[in-house]
């Protein structure tokens, strides 16, 4: 048997007007994962140099994994609302989609070179400054500007789906997948049950606290 329950009360026109929903602002959580990634893209570069090999593949991995899912919601959320808030919008996403591809193409080629081979260490030297790149042109051109552009709250909306869609993202490069919505938010989570399968099976770090 079930109970309907009476409607919550409406709030106060004050109340309405500051409400805020619970969460991050994508701009927010974005910008710390830059950070965070530039600190492990740096990790990268110093243990290909002189790391054993398998240390060397782990960091490999981790790295790549924490930027499929980053990029995954940068594309599925922040750049859509780049194009919807932006004046030159249209060309800021169109280029940073291209990078994407520039950096999930070097990531693939990453993982497919053995970690003793010497090209191994200078394709970690190249993600390292692409993905230094990658947060330098968000910093200057895209996240404050955004973040003046966009209200608190759908900032804070935005940062909640794009932690979600991160849950559910690629931990693999998948350069021929839809990058743009509403196509890359159906088949992003079918890639990453895939690729989270696959990592279970093979024992794959994809978290940095695994590092």
């Amino acid at each position: 048997m079930t109970t309907d329950l009476p409607p919550l009360p409406p709030l106060s026109d004050e109340a309405e007007q500051n409400y805020q929903p619970a969460g991050q602002s994508i701009v927010e959580m974005l910008a710390e994962e830059h950070r965070q990634i530039t600190r492990l893209s740096a990790e990268l570069a110093v243990e290909a140099a002189s790391a054993s090999p398998s240390r060397r593949k782990q960091v490999a991995d981790v790295v790549t994994a924490v930027v499929s899912r980053h990029l995954a919601a940068e594309e599925q959320y922040l750049l859509p609302a780049v194009r919807r808030h932006l004046p030159d919008g249209d060309d800021l996403a169109s280029r940073e989609l291209a990078e994407d591809g520039a950096i999930r193409q070097m990531l693939q080629t990453l993982q497919t070179v053995p970690p003793e081979d010497e090209k191994f260490q200078e394709l970690a030297l190249e993600v390292d400054q692409q993905l230094r790149r990658h947060k330098h042109t968000a910093d200057r051109r895209i996240h404050m500007r955004l973040a003046q552009a966009a209200t608190d709250e759908e900032l804070i909306r935005l940062g909640n789906r794009a932690a979600i869609a991160e849950e559910a993202a690629t931990t693999r490069p998948h350069p021929g997948a839809p990058s743009t919505p509403p196509w890359n938010r159906l088949t992003d989570p079918l890639l990453g049950a895939a690729d989270k399968l696959r990592d279970a099976l093979t024992g794959r770090s994809t978290y940095p606290e695994q590092l």
